[in-house]
């Protein structure tokens, strides 16, 4: 039997920050930056007027839909599941309305994966596998298996954790040969 890989979408395969920065600079006419973000989530450097509004955005059935996907992590998951049972684990049960744009984004990006394997969940500490890949470190707290915090600018002070910092660091630590 194959060792199992679980691995987040957002902030860890995909570009979710992003999408946030560009919704509110668009929407409130401003210049924040990824860099802002720095060792926090958005919702903590934007004014409190706007904080409501913003924790909006993920509930909007096209927040998810065309993510960019961070460099190296298709060809790296490809890569992988030669040799790993790959699963997508992404805590959507936050956003429901995000299901379709998530599925879509993950059937197109991924389509050797089988969709069986896209979990779509709340607690991840349910997740039965051998790693975890996630960028929120509560997760990776109440997961039994190999914890990889995936680096992002929001847990960067985050401390006790294995970290990556790309999917060239998940290869090396992770392939067989």
């Amino acid at each position: 039997m194959r060792k199992r890989i679980a691995i987040d979408m957002d902030e860890t395969i995909c570009d979710s920050l992003q999408r946030h920065i560009e919704w509110y600079n668009r929407e409130f006419d401003a210049t924040l930056s990824k860099e802002d973000t720095t060792g926090t989530r958005i919702y903590h450097v934007i004014p409190q007027e706007h904080v409501d509004l913003v924790k909006l955005h993920p509930h909007h059935p096209d927040f998810f839909r065309d993510l960019t996907a961070f460099d190296g992590a298709i060809d790296a998951i490809k890569i992988l599941s030669e040799q790993y049972e790959i699963f997508f684990v992404t805590a959507a049960m936050e956003y429901p309305e995000s299901f379709a744009a998530k599925y879509d984004w993950l059937k197109t990006h991924f389509p050797f994966i089988n969709e069986l394997n896209f979990v779509f969940c709340g607690d991840k500490s349910i997740i039965h596998a051998d790693y975890l890949i996630d960028d929120t470190p509560k997760h990776l707290d109440t997961f039994v298996g190999e914890g990889l915090l995936f680096n992002a600018l929001h847990n960067i002070n985050a401390k006790g954790y294995q970290r990556v910092y790309n999917w060239k660091d998940i290869l090396e630590k992770l392939r067989l040969d």
